[in-house]
């Protein structure tokens, strides 16, 4: 029986625009304190980090860690200064960290993915963060590049989010593997201010341990960033064997 408590993890996406919200104001304490409002326990950030020069990072990371537990994953390999990868950080709480890769992605932009083994409070998961390309068939090669390294061999779920900026809900538009779903689930989360569009994803395989998506709608949010965050509970104890 249940004993009232929330299933699974609590994942969350959030595109921080480089901390520039929607009145044009930098501030990365209101992104801090969007992140800290989420209470999740998986964390994936988009545009963590300046995107020219020395990429440095945005954020204030002993504040978000002192205010919400949360702690960045370290990414081998990264600049010094960056928070991530191509601007894809993920933050985590109480977690065990088996595993990072980073992924560069095909396209004319430069894009990456980070791909991270998690064993939390409640599983064992593989999670892929990633910011996809402007263009239609640049996000699906950057899709299929992904799914090359994302079989993990242990079975362990899988979840895949960031910012997809692909608003049609079908799975064949990113031609991904039918363990993630006929549907890919969504919310509207862009702009921030009047949300119509579902850029921002959160997808799982096997997909029947994704809860339902919700975007992270408040005064705050709206304010702090041109994308709203978005997350879904993620119950790992469902999970089983399964190829991508």
């Amino acid at each position: 029986m249940s004993d009232g408590k929330p299933q699974g993890a609590l994942f969350a996406s959030y595109n921080v625009h480089k901390c520039v919200g929607t009145d044009r104001r930098f501030s990365p304490t209101r992104i801090a304190k969007v992140i800290c409002e989420i209470e999740a326990d998986v964390v994936a950030l988009q545009e963590a980090d300046r995107r020219f020069g020395d990429r440095a990072g945005l954020l204030d990371l002993e504040d978000i860690a002192r205010e919400s537990g949360l702690m960045r994953v370290e990414i081998e390999g990264q600049k010094s200064d960056s928070h991530g990868w191509h601007g894809n950080m993920i933050l985590v709480r109480e977690a065990s960290v088996s595993g990072v890769h980073r992924v560069s992605l095909p396209g004319l932009e430069p894009r990456g993915a980070v791909i991270v083994d998690l064993d939390i409070e409640h599983g064992s998961v593989r999670l892929v963060a990633t910011h996809l390309g402007l263009l239609r068939r640049s996000r699906r090669a950057q899709v299929a590049t992904i799914l090359q390294h994302a079989r993990p061999d242990d079975g362990r779920p899988v979840v895949m989010m960031g910012d997809f900026n692909e608003w049609r809900h079908r799975r064949t538009a990113l031609r991904l593997p039918t363990d993630f779903g006929e549907v890919m689930q969504g919310t509207p989360s862009f702009p921030s201010r009047y949300p119509v569009l579902a850029l921002d994803r959160i997808l799982a395989s096997p997909h029947h341990v994704l809860g339902r998506i919700e975007a992270h709608d408040t005064p705050l949010a709206r304010v702090a960033s041109d994308h709203l965050p978005i997350k879904a509970r993620v119950n790992l104890s469902l999970g089983s064997d399964r190829s991508l």
